[in-house]
Protein backbone atom coordinates (compact mmCIF):
# COMPACT_ATOMS: atom_id res chain seq x y z
CA UNK A 1 0.00 0.00 0.00
CA UNK A 2 1.10 3.48 -0.57
CA UNK A 3 1.44 5.88 2.66
CA UNK A 4 0.06 9.14 3.32
CA UNK A 5 0.42 12.16 5.45
CA UNK A 6 -2.21 12.49 8.19
CA UNK A 7 -3.22 15.96 9.80
CA UNK A 8 -1.37 15.87 12.12
CA UNK A 9 1.56 16.87 9.59
CA UNK A 10 3.20 19.77 11.22
CA UNK A 11 4.48 20.99 8.10
CA UNK A 12 8.57 20.44 9.07
CA UNK A 13 9.44 19.02 5.37
CA UNK A 14 11.78 16.51 6.75
CA UNK A 15 10.04 13.66 4.63
CA UNK A 16 10.23 15.81 0.96
CA UNK A 17 13.66 14.99 0.69
CA UNK A 18 14.15 11.21 1.82
CA UNK A 19 11.62 10.07 -0.77
CA UNK A 20 13.55 8.14 -3.68
CA UNK A 21 10.27 8.82 -6.04
CA UNK A 22 9.75 12.38 -5.41
CA UNK A 23 6.37 11.63 -4.07
CA UNK A 24 6.10 14.15 -1.35
CA UNK A 25 5.29 17.61 -1.83
CA UNK A 26 4.64 20.60 0.03
CA UNK A 27 0.62 21.71 0.31
CA UNK A 28 -0.40 23.77 -2.54
CA UNK A 29 2.50 22.53 -4.88
CA UNK A 30 1.68 20.99 -8.18
CA UNK A 31 3.12 17.82 -8.73
CA UNK A 32 4.08 16.11 -12.22
CA UNK A 33 5.43 11.95 -12.78
CA UNK A 34 8.19 13.22 -14.31
CA UNK A 35 9.49 14.82 -11.36
CA UNK A 36 12.56 13.16 -9.65
CA UNK A 37 11.64 10.34 -11.92
CA UNK A 38 12.47 8.73 -15.77
CA UNK A 39 9.52 9.58 -16.98
CA UNK A 40 9.16 11.65 -20.53
CA UNK A 41 5.54 11.82 -22.51
CA UNK A 42 2.72 9.70 -22.23
CA UNK A 43 2.49 7.89 -19.30
CA UNK A 44 -0.43 5.85 -17.50
CA UNK A 45 -0.75 4.90 -14.19
CA UNK A 46 -1.92 2.48 -11.96
CA UNK A 47 -5.03 4.22 -11.05
CA UNK A 48 -5.60 4.72 -14.26
CA UNK A 49 -4.44 8.25 -15.20
CA UNK A 50 -3.36 8.93 -18.69
CA UNK A 51 -1.16 12.23 -19.48
CA UNK A 52 2.31 13.83 -20.35
CA UNK A 53 4.68 12.91 -17.72
CA UNK A 54 5.61 16.81 -17.72
CA UNK A 55 2.07 17.82 -17.03
CA UNK A 56 1.44 19.40 -13.91
CA UNK A 57 -1.08 18.40 -11.93
CA UNK A 58 -3.31 19.20 -9.00
CA UNK A 59 -1.85 19.21 -5.39
CA UNK A 60 -3.55 16.62 -3.63
CA UNK A 61 -3.41 18.90 -0.51
CA UNK A 62 -3.34 22.79 -0.02
CA UNK A 63 -2.74 22.90 2.94
CA UNK A 64 -0.50 19.78 4.36
CA UNK A 65 2.55 17.96 2.41
CA UNK A 66 0.95 15.30 0.70
CA UNK A 67 2.44 11.97 -1.27
CA UNK A 68 1.22 10.99 -4.45
CA UNK A 69 -0.26 7.27 -4.22
CA UNK A 70 0.70 6.94 -7.77
CA UNK A 71 4.14 7.33 -7.45
CA UNK A 72 4.58 6.01 -4.06
CA UNK A 73 6.68 2.23 -3.80
CA UNK A 74 7.15 2.42 0.19
CA UNK A 75 10.62 2.67 -0.37
CA UNK A 76 10.69 -0.94 -1.82
CA UNK A 77 13.53 -1.66 -3.75
CA UNK A 78 15.37 1.28 -2.22
CA UNK A 79 15.30 1.39 1.57
CA UNK A 80 14.26 -1.31 4.14
CA UNK A 81 11.23 0.41 5.13
CA UNK A 82 9.41 3.67 4.12
CA UNK A 83 12.30 6.74 4.57
CA UNK A 84 9.28 9.37 5.11
CA UNK A 85 8.06 7.02 7.91
CA UNK A 86 11.44 6.70 9.90
CA UNK A 87 11.83 10.49 9.61
CA UNK A 88 8.64 11.99 10.69
CA UNK A 89 9.31 13.84 14.35
CA UNK A 90 5.19 13.34 14.94
CA UNK A 91 4.31 9.87 12.97
CA UNK A 92 2.14 11.11 10.50
CA UNK A 93 3.55 9.05 7.41
CA UNK A 94 0.88 5.91 7.97
CA UNK A 95 -0.26 2.52 5.37
CA UNK A 96 -3.09 4.35 2.99
CA UNK A 97 -5.73 1.71 3.56
CA UNK A 98 -7.07 3.44 0.44
CA UNK A 99 -4.04 1.71 -1.83
CA UNK A 100 -3.08 -1.86 -0.71
CA UNK A 101 -0.14 -3.20 -3.29
CA UNK A 102 1.88 -6.03 -2.92
CA UNK A 103 5.43 -5.90 -2.56
CA UNK A 104 5.65 -7.28 -6.22
CA UNK A 105 2.86 -4.02 -7.00
CA UNK A 106 5.12 -2.42 -5.71
CA UNK A 107 8.33 -2.99 -7.29
CA UNK A 108 6.74 -2.78 -10.81
CA UNK A 109 5.98 0.63 -10.11
CA UNK A 110 9.14 1.45 -9.37
CA UNK A 111 10.20 0.04 -12.28
CA UNK A 112 7.97 1.75 -14.33
CA UNK A 113 9.08 5.20 -12.68
CA UNK A 114 12.66 4.69 -12.80
CA UNK A 115 13.26 3.37 -16.94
Amino acid sequence: MAIKITEECINCGACEPECPNNAIYEGGAEWRFADGTGLKGPFDSKSGLHVAAETPQTPVSMDLYYIVSDKCTECVGFHDEPQCAAVCPVDCCVDDENFRETKEELLTKKASLHL
